[in-house]
């Protein structure tokens, strides 16, 4: 890694500041410099918050700095603000590619379109305009890469990490009707390559299981069949504060990710992964090279073939029975 020591350093970013990639950067930036600007803004509206970081850029004197941070999301400023940036050394958050999430996650554009074309040189132009370039896995850094023909030693992993004044260990405390069942619970973006087909058929069995309680917490698309039962409770958004509450409940927690079929998923640590261990609950994850970095099977992480349903309800049930019969 490039030495960042006392160096005076630019940090921009065009999410809301308070999104956790951006705390941990601008916390691990704090660790090498005093010496750290930011650019970045609060406002709900993507829009309104990109024209307020863009007139910064246009109006800030890049030659007082040593260092430009790009984090979420340089395919967003690199491309058009290099010329600002000729002087200084790059880093950029490669957190997202443009290309693969249109083209290979969530399937936008066909993958020999000119758009799809579009979006990958709009990557490459952001790797090759950087110094370094940081990313979430080891796996993810192998494919980054190989894709767009990057020297791989260029490319450091940086973990996400989760808010630890938000999600820390507590006392599991159930409503009286589940004090005898065993909770499972799901949250997520409910994004393809989380898998939440696979889950909804592992819930097709769970349903006859009157010892498991399921809580689904997310926003399900019309395109997924639900499964109703007694035992199973969508809801659909929770506030943070919240959500921690309903995982302190739950006896058992579902990371993903689960489907095979989407590359990303096999290159990616779910995030709410890092919030599980935070909160010191048991939990079953997609077996795949990106969770490996991290987790090992123990008492607390379980692995199971992904876009595999059965074996998802094998291993709760296993999980469940284990704890029922204590």
């Amino acid at each position: 890694m490039i030495s960042l020591k006392d160096k005076k350093i630019l940090f921009i970013t065009t999410k809301n500041l308070d999104y956790i990639r951006n705390s941990q950067e601008i916390e691990m930036l704090k660790g090498y410099t005093d010496k750290l600007d930011i650019i970045g803004y609060t406002d709900k509206s993507y829009p309104k918050r990109l024209a307020k970081v863009y007139k910064d850029i246009i109006l800030r004197d890049m030659s007082i700095y040593d260092v430009v941070f790009i984090g979420f999301a340089p395919q967003l400023i690199l491309p058009m603000f290099n010329w600002k940036f000729k002087n200084n050394i790059v880093i950029i958050d490669f957190f997202i590619s443009v290309y693969d999430t249109m083209v290979n996650d969530r399937k936008k554009i066909p993958e020999k379109s000119i758009p799809a074309s579009l979006c990958k040189w709009l990557d490459k132009a952001c790797i090759k305009s950087s110094k370094k370039v940081i990313c979430d896995t080891n796996a993810h850094g192998d494919y980054f890469a190989e894709e767009f023909k990057v020297d791989r030693r260029k490319i450091k992993t940086m973990y996400l990490k989760a808010d630890e004044s938000l999600y820390y260990p507590r006392p599991q405390i159930k409503p009286d009707e589940l004090k005898d069942k065993y909770v499972v619970l799901y949250f997520g973006s409910v994004l393809p390559l989380q898998g939440v087909e696979v889950i909804m058929d592992a819930l097709k069995q769970l349903r006859y299981e009157e010892q498991i309680y399921f809580y689904f917490v997310g926003p399900i698309k019309d395109n997924i069949e639900k499964v109703y039962a007694d035992n199973i409770e969508y809801i659909q958004w929770l506030p943070q504060e919240e959500l921690a509450e309903y995982i302190s409940r739950a006896d058992l927690c579902l990371a993903g990710h689960f489907n095979k079929e989407i590359g990303k998923a096999r290159r990616t640590i779910p995030g709410k992964a890092y919030i599980y261990e935070l909160m010191q609950k048991p939990m079953i994850l997609g077996d795949n090279p990106a969770t490996h970095e991290l987790f090992e099977e123990d008492d607390s992480h379980f692995f199971v073939e992904m876009s595999n349903p059965q074996a998802l309800y094998d291993k709760i049930m296993e999980l469940a029975s284990g704890l029922t019969n204590e």
